[in-house]
């Protein structure tokens, strides 16, 4: 996705000034981005607090500040930045960490970004956007731009599957129908799940849904009128339980006094079998793979 959001950024500075800072990172795909913004692109070094404090003083000057980083590296290590700086001034600071999840392999869990999402929107006025796809980086940067406060963008590698027609980015967006039980993928993890299901006969698989974005505004009709039908609703995350969308959506509906019958949540544990490997290694260790998932709703 880091291409994908690269062309959306350069796309974005035509349009909207901006300043973009980076620590140390980008290289061999954000080249494109520094020979368009010129001195508006800032290599912050290794240095991730200092970076989002001089992203919020820009914010503070009247600009809109894009800081960027692998994943853990803008939300962890100056978790106090984003908390004082950024969100208790309610400053237009865009984080963008990339590789989330599982994303970063075998380089253990210190690139790891399991609880990102969950961490960040403890914080007052932050929103967290999770593409599940590299074509939703068009869409959903000028959302971003356009809303005047902080926000997170997780991006993750592009999993898309030959055959679906995904249409443009959303909140919420039904990938592939079905008349079984209701499948919550966040981000990118929609992609294999959309694969294993597209072959499925389609009165009996399950229906996909994508969630983008927390929190969200409201949920769709639609999904609330599938869950009822399904009665089973079970949501993936590559993120750990505390914090995740499964809590959030299960916390919703219970409040909507629209439970679904029998509800399952796959997520991060972090490292079951004591190793680090793969991003598909892992995923497979935590059930969240496809084969592991369509068992546990069979």
């Amino acid at each position: 996705m880091r291409d994908a959001f690269c062309r959306a950024m350069v796309a974005l500075g035509q349009r909207k000034p901006y300043v973009f800072l980076t620590g140390d990172l980008g290289f061999g795909a954000l080249e494109p981005l520094q020979a368009a913004l010129g001195l508006r692109f800032i290599n912050a070094g290794v240095a991730e607090q200092n970076m989002v404090g001089v992203a919020a003083g820009l914010a503070a000057g009247g600009l809109q500040a894009w800081a960027y980083s692998i994943a853990p590296f803008v939300y962890a290590r100056p978790f106090e930045q984003v908390r004082n700086d950024v969100c208790l001034q309610r400053r237009d600071v865009k984080l963008v960490g990339n590789g989330g999840g599982y994303g970063y392999g075998s380089m253990g869990g210190t690139h790891h970004a399991l609880e990102d999402y969950g961490s960040l929107l403890t914080l007052q006025h932050m929103t967290a956007y999770i593409p599940a796809f590299a074509g939703d980086l068009d869409a959903l940067v000028p959302v971003l731009a356009a809303e005047a406060g902080p926000a997170y963008l997780r991006l993750g590698r592009d999993e898309k599957p030959a055959g679906l027609e995904a249409g443009p980015w959303a909140p919420w967006r039904r990938l592939v129908g079905g008349g079984g039980p209701v499948l919550v993928a966040v981000g990118p993890l929609a992609g294999p799940l959309a694969g294993a299901l597209l072959g499925m006969d389609p009165a009996r698989r399950p229906q996909l849904w994508a969630l983008g974005r927390l929190p969200w505004v409201g949920l769709p009709t639609a999904l609330l009128d599938a869950i009822d039908a399904g009665g089973h609703l079970a949501v993936v995350e590559e993120h750990v339980a505390t914090g995740g969308a499964g809590q959030a959506l299960a916390a919703t509906l219970l409040a909507l006094g629209r439970p679904p019958r029998r509800f399952t949540h796959a997520h991060a544990r972090g490292y079951p079998e004591g190793a680090y490997g793969s991003q598909a290694y892992h995923r497979r260790e935590n059930g969240l793979d496809p084969e592991s998932l369509l068992a546990r709703l069979a």
